[in-house]
């Protein structure tokens, strides 16, 4: 017996070399599949920064954007939940999955479209199989004029960029709110797409007339008209009132400048990005504030996009107002600024301390003003402007004031 028990003491056990042979299956397939869905979840995100980034103006939208499969849970988990269940894995799997957005949940939530009044008849494959051409770029996203189908007017597409976008679920709740939007001084929002790599494409009407920043600087007659230039303060300053004070939940533009104002082909002005920085993550949010702080539309007490006002948007307003007064020229031939152009507002407040603020108007505006005895409107017209950029956000008029006071000037 004593030996028998000797014996038994001496024979090692074989649980442990089970444990462990179990262990050196599991860990490289845990390993290989941690790879796999990392892999999967990187791959578009940096191919789609570096295909976006060389796009010439005059190609078409980049295939991979027009034409993709849909990545879902059913693409990754058939090679894995098979050996994940005999090892007892697979309870693990799934919401790791899901948590790098390759899991069942996101299969029919990746490509979505939602459509919003005058988007009715548009569809995911008419919007990614329109061939478009780059009309202008951003750090954070790249607009396309997409023609559609032959009868149907043409589209302004907004391409956000995956690394500068917030989730899929804080874009549509974002998108659905400024789609909400209607105002006959505001670019209506279409649709929304939120594609599988987390790229989104925004749908609004064309306007072939431009921005007011080109209607500006190209120097067309009708510019320097005070009834023109009343005109286009009255849309802007009616679109803005209508984010600021005629929705339920007031919303701030966020990004009003020349270049986000569109013309229709009366000079009918209509606002366009408010509230875009909502659809932005705070890194892409805050470039585009310093974007506009390097063009002088930046509110000095604003320091944070997400800390955007009504009173920011006002003093953002002062410097449109004050644009539509300054003298200007198109940039030379090497891109750099014409030495002759006004930095504003600083410009405009050196010239009143100077006393020669008749060197700040366009002087084709101020004779046509001269003609048509509108001098004392110009100068109202200015004090408002400066009011608008006063470096006290509680100083400044709000866009009821504004408003009622440009309707006054322009009589």
């Amino acid at each position: 017996m004593e030996m028998a028990g000797a014996a038994e003491a001496d024979t090692p056990s074989k649980e442990p070399v089970r444990t462990g042979r179990s262990n050196t299956i599991l860990l490289p397939i845990v390993g290989i599949l941690f790879a796999y869905l990392l892999y999967r979840f990187l791959r578009p995100r940096l191919r789609g920064l570096r295909l976006d980034r060389h796009v010439p103006s005059w190609v078409r939208m980049p295939a991979w954007l027009r034409r993709r499969a849909p990545i879902s849970g059913s693409t990754v988990l058939p090679y894995f939940a098979p050996i994940a269940d005999r090892l007892g894995a697979l309870p693990y799997l799934g919401p790791f999955a899901d948590r790098l957005g390759v899991g069942p949940h996101h299969q029919g939530t990746a490509q979505a479209l939602v459509k919003f009044p005058g988007g009715e008849a548009l569809s995911v494959a008419a919007i990614l199989e329109a061939p478009g051409e780059v009309v202008a770029k951003s750090a954070h996203s790249t607009l396309y004029r997409a023609a559609m189908r032959s009868g149907e007017a043409a589209v302004l597409l907004r391409f956000v960029r995956p690394a500068c976008a917030v989730g899929a679920e804080e874009a549509y709740a974002a998108a659905r709110r400024i789609g909400a939007v209607s105002h006959p001084n505001l670019v209506p929002l279409r649709a929304v797409y939120v594609g599988p790599r987390g790229e989104k494409l925004l749908v609004h009407p064309f306007y072939a007339a431009g921005s007011l920043h080109r209607f500006l600087q190209e120097g067309i007659v009708e510019s320097h008209r005070w009834n023109i230039v009343c005109n286009l303060s009255l849309g802007i300053a009616k679109g803005l009132d209508h984010l600021h004070t005629g929705l339920d939940k007031p919303m701030v533009h966020g990004n009003l400048k020349t270049s986000n104002v569109l013309l229709d082909a009366s000079y009918e002005c209509k606002l366009s990005d408010y509230s875009l920085y909502v659809l932005l993550n705070p890194a892409a949010a805050q470039e585009m504030l310093e974007a506009s702080a390097a063009q002088g539309y930046k509110a000095p007490e604003l320091i944070k996009m997400r800390d955007a006002t009504r009173e920011s948007d006002v003093y953002s307003l002062g410097v449109v107002l004050l644009e539509l007064l300054a003298q200007k020229e198109s940039s030379s031939d090497d891109g750099r600024p014409n030495p002759r152009d006004i930095l504003l507002p600083a410009s405009f407040k050196n010239l009143v301390l100077e006393r020669k603020i008749s060197d700040a108007f366009s002087s084709d505006l101020a004779r046509h003003c001269k003609r048509s005895g509108k001098e004392k409107n110009l100068n109202a017209f200015f004090e408002l402007a400066t009011a608008c950029c006063s470096p006290s956000p509680s100083l400044r008029p709000n866009t009821r004031q504004i408003l009622k006071r440009l309707e006054e000037i322009a009589r």
